[in-house]
């Protein structure tokens, strides 16, 4: 929380003097009452309510005094609400380990299943896109509402070899960010010469991004699912600083074998079956995300559970005078009603 208006701060001093003054008044007012005759006027006067009572009112006008006095100041908090504009990216890892059965049924079915979860358990009307990453990376679905669509690109997912993490990450911006000019094979293999490409349609050049605060983005999100490391494409780093570069939060998710086991098919290795968790979690804590391990098929259900929470709120930054203002008013109202009914006067 902070101010707007810090220099009112010190009106909170007075609360604390008003205590005392009135601690003041009640210990003046006990030495006044030993002036009377007998006693047992004043406990026959007291004896109508108990003395905590009196008490009520006074503090109740202090705590809204003091609210009051808080709200002059105006301050803001950030609160966590209800994302109703976001669009979600799933980068999904369709390389040739993703068959490994140490995951059941195996990594691949465990992933889509743990996706069309994630997408019954998301609201309507945050948008989804899906990229695949293997040695290529695709989108082969635009971001849309359409679940049913959604569903059925994750069913249609085809293995390849190799591991292409940072690809995913910058097909997943160029998605996100559409008038960036991003071009992936431009970033791999330079620009090709005029004349000399296959597609001669004009594209617009990459856009100079002013960066802004990692994690700021509020309007979209990544979600990198992958089993192992890189092997070919851009270099994670530099994929990870171009999501920070634009305030967009990546959330890793590492599936399989943390220290690497020898592959039974086609003559892969344990380095390709290795997960790189290092890498994962520097791209999350570079991009303001989070880094989820997910080691079975139930653990890797209740990470998308997870994230589901996580993505469908955003902060915000919202100023708290008016409901400090409100609430003081009610006590206020709630002192003088007390007053009334106990002591038929308000004091």
């Amino acid at each position: 929380m902070y101010f707007l208006a810090p220099e009112y701060l010190w009106l909170l001093l007075v609360p604390p003097g008003l205590v005392l003054i009135y601690l003041w008044l009640m210990r003046r007012r006990r030495k006044l009452a030993l002036r009377y005759a007998s006693l047992a006027i004043i406990k026959q006067a007291a004896a109508g309510s108990p003395r905590w009572r009196r008490h009520v009112p006074p503090a109740l006008l202090l705590l809204a005094l003091a609210l009051a006095l808080l709200a002059s100041s105006r301050p803001l908090a950030t609160l966590r609400l209800p994302s109703s504009s976001a669009t979600i990216i799933l980068a999904m890892d369709v390389s040739l380990s993703m068959r490994a059965t140490d995951v059941q049924p195996n990594r691949l079915v465990a992933a889509q299943e743990a996706a069309k979860t994630f997408l019954q358990e998301l609201p309507r009307d945050i948008k989804v896109g899906i990229v695949t990453f293997a040695g290529s990376t695709q989108l082969v679905q635009a971001p849309t509402h359409d679940r049913d669509s959604l569903v059925a690109a994750i069913d249609r997912f085809q293995m390849q070899r190799g591991t292409a993490v940072g690809n995913a990450i910058v097909v997943s911006l160029a998605t996100l960010f559409p008038d960036d000019g991003i071009d992936l094979g431009e970033m791999t293999f330079g620009s090709v010469p005029r004349g000399k490409g296959l597609d001669e349609k004009s594209k617009s050049p990459q856009k100079e991004v002013e960066p802004v605060a990692p994690g700021s983005y509020a309007s979209g999100a990544i979600i990198l699912l992958t089993d192992g490391r890189r092997t070919t494409g851009i270099d994670t780093e530099q994929a990870a600083k171009m999501a920070a570069d634009r305030g967009v939060r990546v959330y890793a998710v590492g599936l399989g074998t943390v220290d690497g086991a020898v592959s039974a098919f086609e003559g892969w290795t344990s380095i390709y079956m290795k997960l790189d968790e290092p890498s994962l979690r520097a791209v999350a804590q570079r991009t303001q995300g989070e880094y989820y391990y997910a080691g079975d098929a139930q653990a890797l259900k209740n990470v998308y559970t997870t994230l589901s929470s996580r993505i469908q709120v955003e902060k915000k930054e919202t100023e708290l005078s008016g409901l400090l203002t409100l609430v003081a008013a009610g006590l206020s109202i709630a002192a003088a009603m007390l007053s009334l009914r106990w002591f038929g006067r308000i004091a």
